[in-house]
């Protein structure tokens, strides 16, 4: 080989050797946002209830097979509210619901028969009043014909027993919960917030350690043998409400008292947010019986869209739902045929609902709402066709 080409490959391969050589930049650090907590008794997730380690609790009572206990009481572990509307920032939280008698929850929720929507909004903690409060509300709503309904909560938590108790009520009762900006569900509220149909949050939410209390043990063994039982009926829970288990293990790692504050991507993570995943997998059964697979498709379309384009940082829950009221039309939504299922129909006034199809852009071939055809998406949703599927709205 002629000197003058021996020496170009060795510069060659010098070169490439320095390259293999650089340093590794380092990944990126996930800053873990923590806040202090006060007085962790006052809210948190605080167990109470008597454990035996290795015992299996016995299974939640479906609501149609409990019957709602109508003695007399008030309100006092919080504030709470009924609205016919969804649009708070405008109507404010309606009317406030301090008595939880059958007489004034049926006066408070009729006026939102006509729409079949109403929004509880519930400020304070997780206590057996505020499992009063939804089994009452729940009950009168049923009857009233009420379907569509939404728990706009604000809680920095209470007690863990509880928390599990309603959340397993309100699994089997179609609620929708927001956690709105300006607010937040803290500690035990986690547990009631992975239990809807379907979570709309822009507000904050945060895990720590339970606090065991009433406690018997005198040695460290002995209270953690006491928060293993404890935990171990808090993963069965999660695992039948459709969250992630591993939020159990995160949460004995923060002591109670600090707070450690979930990202939106720890939020999808967990199964804490958007729509519930457990409840999904009947939505999709009933749906595709009911309004046909050419619905299903457009609807699970639809949520990824909304996932991607909606949902920002620093977002109010008002432009949230804003952006996919008016992101849905490109849809086929609302839907003639199932109007009730469509995607956020709790907006919809069935008064109001006008079914007119949508103007397709030129050499679209999109379908208009109410048509037969089958809606056509764009790339993006395209390439998410094999995601996984989900529902945004509670079902009827």
């Amino acid at each position: 080989m002629p000197k003058q080409s021996w020496l170009t490959v060795s510069c060659l391969c010098i070169a490439l050797a320095a390259c293999r050589q650089q340093p590794v930049p380092p990944e990126e650090t996930v800053v873990m946002e923590t806040e202090e907590v006060a007085s962790p008794e006052e809210g948190g997730a605080v167990s109470i209830a008597p454990v035996e380690p290795g015992q299996t609790p016995p299974p939640p009572v479906a609501p149609a097979q409990r019957e709602t206990d109508w003695s007399s009481l008030r309100l006092e572990a919080g504030e709470a509210s009924i609205s016919c509307e969804l649009d708070y920032m405008a109507q404010g939280d309606g009317k406030p619901l301090v008595d939880l008698d059958r007489e004034a929850v049926t006066t408070a929720l009729a006026p939102c028969a006509e729409r079949g929507v109403a929004r509880l909004r519930y400020k304070g903690r997780v206590t057996s009043d505020f499992t009063a409060l939804m089994e009452r509300t729940t009950a009168v709503a049923d009857e009233l014909g009420i379907d569509k309904r939404v728990l706009d909560i604000d809680s920095a938590g209470g007690q863990v027993e509880d928390a599990m108790a309603v959340g397993d009520f309100i699994a089997e009762s179609r609620w929708t919960i927001w956690v709105r900006e300006g607010s937040v569900c803290h500690s035990a509220c986690v547990f009631v917030l992975g239990a809807g149909d379907t979570r709309l949050i822009t507000g904050k939410v945060g895990i720590h350690r339970i606090i065991r209390m009433s406690s018997t043990a005198t040695t460290r063994v002995e209270l953690n043998t006491e928060l293993r039982a404890v935990y171990d009926r808090v993963r069965a829970y999660l695992e039948r409400n459709g969250a992630a288990v591993a939020i159990a293990d995160l949460m004995m790692a923060v002591p109670n008292r600090n707070l450690r504050l979930l990202t939106g991507d720890e939020l999808q993570l967990y199964g804490l947010d958007g729509v519930n995943p457990a409840q999904d997998d009947l939505d999709r059964l009933r749906l595709m019986r009911k309004c046909g697979e050419d619905f299903v498709r457009r609807r699970d379309s639809f949520v990824r869209a909304f996932d991607s384009r909606c949902k920002a940082p620093d977002t109010d829950l008002e432009a949230l739902n804003s952006c996919g009221l008016e992101l849905r039309k490109n849809y086929g939504f609302p839907d003639e045929t199932c109007p009730a299922e469509s995607p956020l129909s709790e907006f919809d006034s069935a008064a109001d609902l006008v079914f007119s199809p949508l103007a397709p852009p030129a050499g679209s071939g999109r379908a208009g709402a109410g048509t037969s055809g089958s809606v056509e998406t764009d790339g993006e949703d395209d390439a998410e066709a094999d995601a996984e599927p989900q529902s945004m709205n509670p079902p009827d």
